[in-house]
């Protein structure tokens, strides 16, 4: 079985490894990685695999597969079973993505606690993202409301912690899931928590910055009403100038 380094530390960028086993349709799995597989809306890493020789294979994807953490590889050439590979994700991405997901939190804890709203939806891409909300209204002036309370919450430097529960610990915190279905399979016998300390404690499997304040400003770039009871909230990340 792989281990996922991600799930306890968001900030390993690089890692080494060893093949345990190549797959016929042009991939490898690691005993370790640091890879993000994808899930919960955020995409998977990609990056780059270099053997002990020096020759690098480049990695399109991560994700599981038949109960085993397969690593794409672009190109026939693969690293064999046996041989140690060193690791190393697309950092600029990934950070983006951390970022993103985090803001997602913020706006969703935001939402919960200001507004009661369960999420119906929602995805991202490296500094861009949308939500969906069980909520009747939508309009320009919420929209400006939620933009200036979610950055409040960036501004407060709040904390973020990641945390394990066992599946009964869980099952006795129904806010843990703030999605309208419950998405955990019953299978999972331990879940993960991130913590934003203050504001927002969900079960959720990605990867997340340590501090609200790494996220920077949030923008809402658009409000659109996907139903009577539905209604989306876009977000960008406001990049500092250069």
């Amino acid at each position: 079985m792989t281990e996922l380094l991600f799930l306890n530390d968001a900030y390993v960028s690089e890692f080494d490894a060893k093949v345990t086993e190549v797959t016929d349709d042009g991939g490898v799995v690691l005993d370790r990685t640091a890879f993000y597989i994808g899930g919960g809306g955020q995409p998977y890493d990609v990056g780059t695999l270099t053997d002990a020789s020096g020759v690098e294979f480049k990695v399109t994807k991560a994700a599981r597969a038949g109960g085993s953490i397969v690593h794409t590889i672009d190109g026939s050439d693969l690293p064999g079973v046996g041989s140690t590979v060193h690791g190393a994700i697309d950092w600029d991405r990934r950070y983006r993505l951390m970022r993103t997901h985090t803001a997602l939190h913020i706006l969703c804890g935001v939402v919960w606690r200001d507004y009661g709203a369960l999420v119906t939806g929602g995805d991202m891409q490296p500094g861009r993202a949308r939500m969906d909300f069980e909520l009747e209204n939508m309009s320009a002036e919420f929209a400006d409301e939620v933009e200036a309370r979610i950055n409040a919450e960036v501004a407060e430097g709040r904390d973020i912690g990641v945390g394990f529960l066992s599946r009964h610990e869980a099952d006795a915190h129904p806010d843990l899931i703030r999605t309208k279905i419950n998405l955990l399979p019953p299978t999972i016998t331990e879940v993960r928590t991130i913590d934003i300390q203050g504001l927002d404690l969900q079960a959720d499997g990605g990867t997340h910055v340590r501090n609200t304040s790494e996220v920077g400003r949030i923008q809402v770039v658009g409000h659109e009403s996907k139903g009577r009871i539905n209604k989306r909230l876009r977000i960008a990340l406001v990049e500092p100038e250069a």
